[in-house]
C-alpha cells in the first residue's frame, strides 16, 4: 500500500518579547588600539542585577587579548540618577566601538553583539512559523528590519549569520570584516534613567 510522503512540520519560533538589551552582557568589538577583536563585559564582583534593564547602567570593561588594551566605562550622571546606554546600531552601547560581528548582507549591514545573539537571530530567521508575544514590548524580533524578516531573504540572511559566527572565532586585525567600521548609526536616546541606591 502506497502512502503519501510525510511533510515535516515547519520549524516554529516562539517570540517571548526578549529585548535587545538582554544580549548586551557580552559584546565583541574592534579594539581601539590594534584593530583586533576586543571584549566588552560588565565589571566583575558587582551585586546581582534585579532585572535585565540594569545592564544599561552597569559599569563595563573593554579588554583586548591581542595587544593588552584595557578601558572602563561608567554611566553618565544626571542629577541623582545614572543615564543608561542605548543598544542598537553597529556600535557597542558603552564604548561606542564598531562591533566586531558585522558583514554585508542584502545590500545592508548585518550585525550582532556575540555568538549568543547570532544564534538567537538564526533561530528566528530560519523558522517557518513565527509566533509573536501578545503583549506590547520593546521586543527585539518585533523590531527587526523587514529585510531580515522576509522569507525571500532567508537564505541570504542565514548565510550572513554564518559569516558572523565564523568571525566570532577570529581575533587578529587582519581578520576584521571590511564592514566593521564606524558609521554613526547609533539610535536616538529614549531617556532611560536609574536613580542610584544600588551597587553602581
Amino acid at each position: 500500500m502506497n502512502s503519501e510522503p510525510a511533510h515535516p512540520e515547519p520549524v516554529r519560533h516562539h517570540d517571548h518579547g526578549q529585548w535587545l538589551v538582554q544580549f548586551t552582557s557580552r559584546a565583541l568589538v574592534v579594539c581601539p588600539r590594534c584593530g583586533g577583536r576586543a571584549l566588552v563585559v560588565p565589571l566583575p564582583r558587582l551585586a546581582a542585577r534585579k532585572n535585565f534593564g540594569e545592564l544599561l547602567f552597569q559599569p563595563r570593561r573593554l579588554t583586548c587579548a591581542g595587544c593588552g588594551a584595557v578601558a572602563e566605562w561608567t554611566a553618565a550622571e544626571r542629577g541623582a540618577g545614572l543615564v543608561g546606554a542605548v543598544p542598537g546600531g553597529t556600535e557597542d552601547p558603552f564604548f561606542r566601538r564598531p562591533l566586531w560581528l558585522q558583514t554585508r548582507c542584502a545590500g545592508r549591514i548585518l550585525w550582532a553583539y556575540d555568538e549568543e545573539h547570532v544564534d538567537a537571530l538564526a533561530a528566528y530567521v530560519s523558522a517557518g512559523l513565527r509566533e509573536r508575544h501578545a503583549s506590547p514590548t520593546r521586543g527585539m524580533f518585533a523590531r527587526l528590519p523587514a529585510w531580515m524578516k522576509s522569507a525571500g531573504r532567508r537564505d541570504e540572511v542565514l548565510a550572513g549569520l554564518a559569516t558572523l559566527r565564523a568571525l566570532a572565532r577570529r581575533s587578529t586585525p587582519a581578520d576584521r570584516s571590511d564592514a566593521a567600521h564606524e558609521r554613526g548609526d547609533r539610535p536616538r536616546h529614549y531617556g532611560s534613567l536609574l536613580f542610584r541606591g544600588g551597587p553602581f
